[in-house]
């Protein structure tokens, strides 16, 4: 399943997910942000699965910014958990 977010507060601009029905991260792109950086998370994503992920990541910060793009993955995927959460009901 494709699943997209526009990140708040950062300089990525979306988002794309590719997550199976194990929920387990295939595939993640980011439109915008550090690339170089972004391709590495990307890389390290790839089998993850998305609760993992959200313990991992939530709570960094960037600078002096309220969140960054990992707190924007785990937010993303937070998101992600709850509407799938509302299909299934």
């Amino acid at each position: 399943m494709e699943y997209r977010y526009t990140p708040n507060g950062v300089c990525s601009q979306e988002m794309i997910f590719e997550i199976d029905e194990d929920d387990i991260i295939q595939d993640f792109q980011v439109i915008g942000g550090c690339n170089g950086n972004l391709k590495g998370i990307s890389h390290l994503l790839k089998g993850m699965k998305v609760e993992d992920v959200i313990a991992k990541l939530s709570g960094i910060l960037c600078g002096r910014r309220a969140t960054s793009c990992p707190d924007q993955i785990a937010k993303a995927l937070t998101k992600y958990q709850e509407s799938k959460a509302k299909i299934s009901e």
